[in-house]
């Protein structure tokens, strides 16, 4: 065990202790971490026991050979810690006392292990149980034990307080202990303190300016869960304030409303809303269940907190139809986080969990039918599209239009929209003359085109004899296919074009986005993204560049050596997750920047790290790349909040952020020069990131990007507080 414990690295112990602390507030910032530790020492012996219990179930811990990640995260030992600052505030200290310390620490992890490995399987979260349970079988076993006493420490704390820092500390904390505020003001505090199992202001006080610092939402959450608290009680003509016991308060109340406000629910109206519900079942719990188990001499401690949490998440996860309270997805340990990036992710990523559809034609055409259409599109039916071609004067045909030959939809390719495995066939309908209709054969000449489980493609009217694959064939974005006809129910050539969860001809339709495409406007062709092309517009694919592709075409194990032009160098690899999430690793600051690469486009769907490094720089100059060289296709994208420099309107957003966003961090990126050919001359992307707040713009970066010969060779960046040059050196 002793060559074991050897191995863990200061960096293992510091996460492990600061994480654990963090986790009584659901935060892993190191900071308001360091302030908890240092804010649980006012009163030193309690906070003293709860650092020994948590030393030695990390130390336990590593002995046992438990996933070490899990280690660092706190997950395993905040019940610990708790153990050792409830232990140290209700005994007197004695040789009894520390062997029961060691014990109940170790009976905590071994109880937050197991339960986490139990309920993590249903996505439920083990809290604080572990804690509770140990501390209950301490309690009730102390009844037999002559050598364990308990104390009034909670009571007379001020003679620590003076211990450690004399008269200028116990003056200090007496003066903010009595400053004039409403008793519902020193309440709040004395219940935040309370998650400590302390009874002073003072500690109340820095745990809400920490809070407040390390997220704006979180300190709303708590005053949120202590204002209902205080008016059920008064409602229901309960306790006053100044008898409930401001340790229910504070660790039932308080958190609850922290953890479905804003940690494992995104933060929102409906989170808020809920704690309507979610607090007041506390309160009862904490009445009620409290006054049932303290016959057994014991207290209720954060178990009320613990039911509620569980019990509404596991509610949560039975819905069938979701709606718009969500679990958070990704848990990133900070409520802003949490918000800002669930909104960006799906206003950005919406497209990532299904096939990427181009448009099933060469060159511009128009939408002669959209959804919903007034001619055939109704009903079932309803969401599809139909295609023609049209000339300067906007007619389908060339005179004298009597012929299908004469129009100019007539026997052009149709190509697959994406990558799929050929369903259906008919190819036997002879092509309508000109007006006519073949209502009994209705859909024509017909491909379907499996491209997953549920997404089925359906290409009607097409040409007699054109039709180019088979069932079962294989076929690939942009492949050749048929070619228009007017087979079918078509009184001229078109193509017609849905989207349907089945292989079946006449199937209904859904209605479903393309990924990438041009459509033309009043001041000129504009790049539409994971939408649907209206009736009337004009409409074409983006004509995709190799060089781009090859430049952005990261594979898992490739290498590349970053040189700034302040002489920093960054390692950097392609790695990916067991999820296949591919992620730009950088070796020298371990930070991560994941990322989505499609035939059409290249984009950053998230960065872990410090900001100060070329990674970042990378990120946020390359944040989006649609592989296109032509000057129409300008790109636009959002980043995540959190991404904006500290300033006070940034908290004004943070607080308000729930209910309102009035920020955004705008992305653009258009191409200056393009390269031609892939080996002529280099192609040139400028990007430019901007704050925008109302209707009112602030550029805060601007880039350029070279590529050359299907390589990124150096990124220029420039911001109000920094400028560099970075150099690409050969991958390997």
């Amino acid at each position: 065990m002793t060559a074991h414990l050897k191995t863990i690295a200061p960096r293992e112990w510091f996460l492990a202790v600061l994480n654990s602390y963090g986790m009584l507030f659901f935060s892993r910032n190191k900071i308001f971490s360091v302030l908890i530790l240092l804010v649980s020492f006012i009163v030193p012996y309690s906070g003293l026991m709860g650092l020994l219990g948590l030393i030695t179930a990390i130390v336990g811990a590593h002995a046992l050979g438990y996933d070490r990640k899990y280690i660092e995260s706190g997950i395993y030992t905040y019940s610990p810690l708790l153990f050792g600052l409830g232990f140290g505030t209700n005994f007197e200290p004695g040789l009894a006392f520390y062997v029961l310390l060691v014990i109940g620490s170790m009976m905590a992890l071994l109880i937050s292990v197991m339960l986490t490995a139990r309920l993590s399987q249903r996505g439920l979260p083990a809290l604080s149980l572990g804690f509770i349970f140990s501390t209950w079988i301490i309690i009730l076993a102390s009844q037999h034990f002559s050598a364990l006493g308990l104390n009034q420490r909670v009571v007379y704390w001020y003679n620590e307080a003076y211990a450690l820092g004399g008269k200028t500390l116990v003056d200090l904390i007496q003066a903010v202990e009595e400053f004039p505020m409403p008793l519902w003001l020193a309440g709040f505090f004395r219940s935040l303190s309370g998650i400590l199992f302390q009874v002073n202001i003072a500690c109340g006080v820095l745990l809400a300016i920490g809070m407040l610092v390390y997220s704006r939402i979180g300190f709303l959450l708590l005053v949120v869960g202590y204002a209902i608290a205080i008016y059920f009680n008064h409602l229901m003509g309960g306790f006053s304030v100044g008898n409930m016991s401001y340790y229910n308060m504070g660790t039932n109340f308080m958190l609850v409303s922290l953890a479905l406000g804003g940690f494992y629910l995104v933060p929102s109206v409906r989170s808020f809303l809920w704690l309507l519900v979610t607090v007041p079942i506390a309160y009862l719990l904490v009445v009620g269940l409290g006054a049932l188990i303290f016959k057994f001499g014991i207290p209720a401690f954060s178990l009320p907190f613990c039911l509620v949490v569980i019990l509404f998440l596991h509610a949560m996860q039975l819905r069938v139809h979701p709606g718009k309270l969500m679990l958070t997805p990704i848990q990133f340990y900070s409520p802003e986080k949490n918000l800002y990036r669930f909104a960006n992710s799906q206003a950005r990523l919406k497209g990532q969990s299904f096939p990427h559809l181009s448009l099933p034609i060469l060159g511009e055409w128009m939408v002669s039918q959209g959804y919903e259409g007034s001619m055939t599109h109704r009903g079932e039916w309803g969401k599809a599209l139909d295609f023609v071609l049209l000339d300067h004067e906007l007619k389908t045909y060339q005179l004298p239009g009597n012929r299908v030959e004469h129009f100019y939809s007539y026997d052009k390719p149709v190509l697959a929209p994406a990558d799929g495995v050929v369903q259906e066939v008919i190819d036997y309908v002879d092509d309508n003359p000109v007006g006519g209709n073949n209502a009994q054969q209705n859909w024509g000449n017909t491909i379907v085109i499996r491209h997953t489980d549920q997404v089925y493609t359906k290409l009607s009217h097409l040409q007699r004899g054109s039709i180019l694959v088979h069932p079962g064939m294989a076929v690939k974005r942009g492949d050749w296919i048929a070619r228009v006809g007017n087979s079918g129910r078509s009184p001229e050539p078109h193509l017609h074009f849905q989207v349907q969860t089945t292989p079946f001809i006449g199937s209904k339709t859904v209605a479903y986005p393309f990924a990438y495409f041009l459509q033309r406007g009043q001041s000129g062709e504009v790049l539409q993204e994971f939408t649907v092309p209206s009736e009337g517009s004009f409409v074409r694919n983006i004509s995709l560049h190799a060089g781009l592709q090859q430049a952005f075409n990261f594979q898992p194990g490739m290498h590349f050596r970053i040189v700034g032009s302040d002489g920093e160098t960054e390692q950097w690899e392609v790695m990916d997750t067991v999820y296949n999430e591919l992620y730009l690793y950088c070796e020298t600051s371990g930070a991560a920047a994941y990322f989505v690469r499609s035939d059409s486009a290249f984009y950053f769907t998230g960065y872990h790290g410090p900001r100060q490094g070329h990674l970042h720089t990378f990120y946020r100059s390359a944040y989006k790349v649609i592989f296109s060289v032509e000057k129409q296709v300008q790109v636009k994208d959002a980043f995540p909040l959190e991404e904006l420099s500290w300033n006070p309107l940034w908290w004004i957003q943070d607080v308000v952020a729930p209910f309102f966003l009035f920020m955004r961090i705008e992305f653009r990126s258009v191409v200056l020069q393009d390269g031609g050919k892939m080996n002529e001359e280099p192609i040139i992307l400028e990007t430019s990131v901007s704050r925008w707040l109302s209707q009112q713009s602030k550029p805060i970066q601007q880039a350029r990007i070279t590529i050359q010969d299907g390589q990124i060779n150096a990124l220029e960046m420039e911001s109000s507080h920094r400028k560099i040059k970075l150099t690409w050196h050969a991958a390997y």
